[in-house]
């Protein structure tokens, strides 16, 4: 059975990449938070602070992250990442088959079509093909499960892997929507083409098609190429006004149905101009999400090689810091990083002693030093520290009006110490402006009597769990060991959790196989039922 890291704190002292790379060695403990709890806040200027030449971010008015994402040397060996995978969803007469055909053009991802995957299978006579022939020969829509069976497998087949996918026209159910799901097959992006009903109607009514070679003309909009071809064309039984209406019905009620699925990548386009121009909106919206695959490396390799290479540091700055300003642009404003690294994990590499007697018995020495590193750290020459960023504890006290972001380092609950009221103050305090909790650690612990603190609880434990998650990053390893690194798991926002599994290759080599993804976070037998292969 497979296992998080228990204790995965890695102080991350700014969500942002500004950092100096260098300064990442210096947590080879964790930076924890009680009574010498460090926060801190970005404050406005007039100008843009570039704190190293990797990155920037401008903290003026609104906050706002700048990336410049020309990485310097950067050379960490990562997975390859996946191809496009897309569904696109469209009223009879969207023109959707030709949105197809300009997608396979352009992008080379493999059609699939539940019509053609249906003929192709009973054509074929596979033992799914019979089955769904028996229920379109007595008159019947052929099951949900033997379509999803269907469009399953063809999914798995080499081609499709390779090269992505374009599923056209399914799901078309609440039912089918989760059914894939529940199979962890999901796109990258859902397209739906909008066009009024009333050109719609006009479409369909004027359509005619070429039964010899399938394809769909128009009498006014796409007339044939010639008279031979115009001879031959018939109209379909189902294009008249009166079943064209009631297609059209049935189609936005499974459209209604599903949206709720896959609302996150949902991207509307106006489908009511000329194809090239339609094309033009869907090709830069795949090319956008191709683009944002491809700038994803993957998960760096040779995590199990301690310490990390300043590449490897690098990689997870930059992870982070790109997850945060989307989460920030959105209008989130209550984050949460959680990271792990081996060499960062104080249960694996740190050995904690006592601040002291009396009160602080209970309070490790890693908790004391968390300022003075933040202090020490190479903020550079040009006076960020003290100017442009301030270095304080958590507390409503440290907000103050010009301040636009705050990041809280690692913040923990102690033995008789309770930081969630002081953060609750802060965040306040703090308004609509961005709070951070780097690694937060926030379950009850007993008080210095040895009881629990019980007063109160359910209000803390919901303050805690009212920031949401913007990147999540932990290595997973068998129950009870901490080696060999079996996967990790990460969510970067607004994308979905992904789990990978660590798969050796010759020696000295391995690389991160993409395993599933989740909508929410995992847990332990979903992770489990993955690495094994099992639908959820």
């Amino acid at each position: 059975m497979l296992q998080y890291s228990s204790a995965a704190v890695q102080c991350r002292n700014n969500v942002n990449s500004t950092l100096p790379h260098s300064a990442l060695s210096l947590y080879t403990s964790s930076l924890s938070s009680a009574p010498s709890s460090a926060s801190l806040s970005f404050i406005s200027s007039s100008s843009q602070l570039s704190l190293q030449p990797l990155h920037s971010f401008n903290t003026r008015g609104h906050t706002h992250f700048k990336i410049n994402t020309k990485a310097q040397g950067l050379k960490v060996k990562c997975s390859q990442s996946e191809p496009l995978k897309v569904m696109i969803s469209g009223a009879p007469a969207s023109g959707k088959g030709t949105q197809c055909e300009m997608i396979v053009q352009k992008f080379g991802l493999v059609h699939i079509s539940t019509g053609d995957l249906l003929r192709a299978e009973v054509s074929a006579g596979t033992e799914i093909g019979n089955k769904a022939k028996e229920y379109m020969n007595a008159g019947h829509l052929v099951p949900d499960e033997i379509v999803t069976a269907m469009v399953k497998g063809r999914l798995s087949q080499k081609d499709v892997k390779e090269k992505g996918w374009l599923l056209d026209g399914y799901p078309r159910s609440f039912a089918q929507a989760q059914s894939l799901e529940e199979m962890n097959i999901r796109p990258d992006i859902y397209i739906t083409l909008d066009v009024p009903d009333e050109i719609l109607i006009n479409r369909c009514v004027g359509r005619k098609l070429d039964p010899l070679t399938g394809k769909i003309y128009h009498v006014k909009y796409f007339p044939p190429e010639t008279e031979e071809i115009k001879a031959r064309l018939v109209t379909r039984s189902d294009d008249n006004e009166e079943k064209v209406k009631s297609r059209l019905q049935t189609y936005k009620q499974n459209a209604e149905a599903i949206l709720s699925t896959y609302f996150d990548i949902l991207h509307k386009i106006d489908g009511n101009r000329a194809k090239d121009v339609v094309f033009r909106d869907v090709d830069s919206l795949m090319s956008e999400v191709q683009k944002e695959k491809e700038s994803w490396r993957g998960i760096p390799t040779r995590l199990n090689n301690i310490p990390h290479s300043r590449d490897i540091r690098e990689y997870f700055y930059d992870d982070v810091l790109q997850a945060t300003q989307r989460a920030i642009n959105d209008g989130k404003t209550r984050l949460k990083v959680e990271i792990n690294i081996p060499e960062l994990n104080p249960e694996m590499v740190c050995v904690q002693g006592s601040m002291g007697e009396g009160a602080l018995a209970g309070m490790p020495l890693q908790l004391a030093g968390t300022r003075k590193i933040l202090e020490f750290m190479d903020w550079g020459d040009y006076g960020a520290l003290g100017n442009f960023i301030n270095i304080g504890s958590i507390g409503a006290k440290e907000v103050e009006e010009q301040d636009d972001i705050f990041i809280l380092v690692a913040p923990q609950n102690a033995v008789g110490n309770c930081i969630i009221f002081d953060l609750q103050a802060m965040t306040d305090a703090a308004g609509d402006r961005p709070v951070i909790l780097i690694n937060p650690r926030l379950k009850d612990l007993p008080a210095s009597s040895g009881i629990m603190q019980t007063m109160g609880r359910d209000k803390r434990l919901e303050y805690a769990a009212s920031f949401e998650n913007c990147y999540l990053f932990r290595l997973l390893y068998y129950a009870g060991t901490q080696y060999p690194i079996m996967g990790a798991l990460r969510m970067s926002y607004p994308y979905r959790y992904e789990l990978y599994k660590r798969v050796d290759e010759l020696p000295g080599k391995e690389k991160y196989v993409l395993l599933s993804t989740f909508a929410k976070r995992p847990n332990s037998d979903e992770i489990n039922y993955a690495f094994e292969g099992k639908d959820r």
